[in-house]
């Protein structure tokens, strides 16, 4: 074996690898592991997990040996060190179950092969990445694009001497499961442990191509790596479909969901590790978690009223938390609430904790049976915290209202809002300003949170104004007559310009002309709730009998040109008006010109566009006058 890479050494290594034969899919998951021993010697272990039950033989053997290559310098472009591992020891992987408890009992076999070796690695500025490549994966996955033709890498870092010196991996405690049962709860503990005592944080992460049909064992390369295409909806951090959707908890490692789909899924898992607020290493386990439509006789479970990963409730009212059972297949039920010596028999008990923080329940269905299961899930209690808020400002339309924030909690900061106002309008700032078009009563929604994920909801009825400050129609009247103004919407109203007024307040000003023209007055309106606005009005004074239709109208039911109606003065008898659309129909009739058409037809909207109108009236002689015209519609 080659342990520095000299000329020789690659020429050996370009005739071995090339000439290994393409191999069908046997290995279906790995990691790279490292322990410190001190004096830079480091014990590299490599496992990979063999199937046994579908994958040839002859692969398997080909496994021994292993082929990893040790990378340094910046982005572990230098190779240092190339070697041919000799299998360590092959073992059988338990399969955690049995006959009895599995209903669909699906066959299995799964190899661990692990390769161990020592090597001495000098200190170094930019630390060693240790990688192993092989062909190929199952071409059954599901979750990636051209499975059987891409393989799979794994590597690990060994940090710097300076950022981390002698440096232990963290260890993935437990064997990846080989069956997981299709709409049945999962629950599956992906933790580490770290002989250093750094922190360790989980996530689902990429999985990297390695050999191929063509180059089954290849020399391992350096970085970058390529990732596999996973297939939409598919993704790294979303590998397998379920619902409750599969996740994993970012603390503990503790992967949860209800897989509803049948077939393999690549799966990888990263294990971060913390020193002093920095990531100093990441050690990762690619593996096809394979899922059935077999069925557990017994399932221990606990409904997920949280969503937060693995919590089952997070009690911020009080310290008592009642517990709901959805196991099946159970006769007896064994809770331990997180609190020495506190358990419980009954099949959803009700406990109160002595104090605040956040506590592992565990409950066990058919303890001591041939096929028990048990299951565990977080509660945190952080009690108190009630959402609450005011409002400030005047509640009149388009007007700013202020929406102050009040919640109280015992453990701050409370760092969450989510506004609902009510008018499909939403804001997440702590004290928004919101104003509403028009007058209303509103309901609105907080949704408020604290850094500990208590949160709790208050509704309240926020009462605008309906305000519409209104002068009354536009007018026309004959010279020497007078007009009686009936404003509306308030309780003060200024009339500007007072001219020919009998007075400047008021709603019902009276109108008196000596002459003819057209005047124009401003109504400035003020509510009881202070609302204020202005509406303006046309009078036109005529010399004799006159009438007046308006050019064009906006039936929105605004309170503003809803109707189109005739003004007419100076005459004996109004006869009749009517309006036809485009094609002739009469769309409107009336001998009561105060009415006004709508604009409707047949009691649907009419159409946008040009109408004709007609109107009749009897003037002071006893004769029948006619006119005609056009006006717009518009919305």
């Amino acid at each position: 074996m080659c342990f520095k890479l000299n000329i020789s050494c690659w020429i050996l290594l370009i005739l071995v690898v090339f000439n290994l034969p393409a191999k069908a899919s046997h290995i279906v998951g790995g990691d790279i592991t490292y322990q410190c021993m001190g004096n830079n010697v480091y014990k590299i272990t490599l496992e990979i997990y063999e199937d046994c039950l579908t994958g040839q033989q002859s692969a398997i053997q080909e496994d021994d040996p292993a082929y990893i290559m040790i990378y340094t310098g910046p982005k572990f472009q230098t190779p240092v060190l190339f070697d041919s591992i000799l299998m360590d020891r092959r073992i059988t992987v338990p399969v955690n179950f049995s006959n009895q408890c599995i209903n669909n009992y699906p066959n299995t076999c799964l190899y661990r092969a692990d390769f161990v070796r020592s090597y001495q690695l000098p200190a170094s500025s930019s630390g060693y990445m240790v990688v192993y490549q092989r062909c190929c994966r199952n071409a059954t996955i599901l979750n990636i694009a051209n499975p059987g033709s891409v393989g799979a890498t794994y590597y690990c870092v060994i940090p710097p001497a300076q950022q981390a010196s002698c440096n232990n991996s963290a260890v993935f405690k437990n064997y990846p499961p080989q069956i997981i049962c299709q709409n049945t709860p999962l629950v599956y503990d992906h933790s580490a442990t770290d002989p250093d005592g750094d922190s360790l944080s989980y996530e689902f992460c990429s999985s990297y191509i390695g050999g191929s049909t063509n180059d089954a064992k290849p020399l391992p390369s350096a970085p970058p790596f390529s990732p596999v295409s996973y297939i939409a909806p598919f993704s790294a951090q979303t590998p397998i479909s379920g619902f409750p959707q599969i996740k994993i908890d970012p603390v503990t490692g503790v992967i949860t969901g209800k897989p509803n789909i049948q077939g393999r899924f690549v799966v990888t898992v990263c294990c971060h590790e913390w020193r002093a607020g920095v990531i100093i290493n990441t050690v990762s386990r690619d593996f096809q978690f394979v899922v059935t439509n077999c069925t557990r006789a017994v399932i221990a479970d606990i409904p997920h009223r949280s969503t937060e990963s693995n919590t089952y409730v997070i009690q911020c009212k009080g310290y008592t938390v009642p517990f709901l059972n959805s196991s099946t297949g159970g006769f007896a039920y064994y809770w331990e609430f997180g609190v020495p010596g506190a358990t419980s028999t009954e099949f959803q008990p009700t406990y109160t904790y002595p104090d605040t923080g956040t506590y592992l329940v565990k409950l066990t269905v058919n303890k001591g049976s041939t096929c028990p299961d048990s299951t565990t899930a977080l509660v945190k209690v952080y009690p108190s915290f009630t959402a609450d808020f005011e409002v400030s400002g005047l509640h009149c339309p388009n007007t700013p209202l202020t929406f102050t924030d009040l919640s109280q909690s015992t453990y701050k900061p409370i760092n969450t809002w989510q506004w609902r106002f009510g008018d499909n309008q939403v804001s997440v700032q702590q004290n928004p300003v919101h104003s509403y078009p028009q007058g209303n009563d509103y309901n609105v929604t907080l949704i408020s949170g604290n850094y500990l994920g208590c949160s709790d909801t208050v509704t309240k009825t926020v009462f605008v104004e309906r305000f519409k400050p209104f002068a009354g129609n536009d007018t026309i009247i004959v010279v020497g007559e007078q007009i009686n103004f009936n404003a509306s919407g308030g309780i003060e109203y200024t009339w500007t310009p007072a001219t020919d007024l009998n007075t400047s307040s008021g709603p019902n000003p009276i109108g008196r002309y000596a002459d003819t023209g057209h005047f124009a007055y401003n109504v400035h309106i003020k509510s009881a709730s202070s609302c204020e606005g202005d509406d303006s009005i046309k009078v036109w004074v005529v010399p004799g009998p006159s009438y007046f239709v308006p050019s064009a109208f906006s039936p929105n039911n605004d309170g503003r040109n809803d109707l189109l109606k005739p003004l007419a003065v100076g005459y004996s008898a109004n006869n009749y008006f009517r309006v036809f659309n485009r094609f002739g129909e009469q769309v409107f009739f009336s001998e009561d010109f105060s009415k006004g058409w709508d604009g409707t037809y047949k009691g649907q909207l009419a159409d946008i566009g040009t109408y004709f109108w007609e109107l009749s009236m009897t003037n002071r002689h006893g004769e029948k006058e006619f006119y005609k015209g056009d006006v717009q519609l518009l919305r």
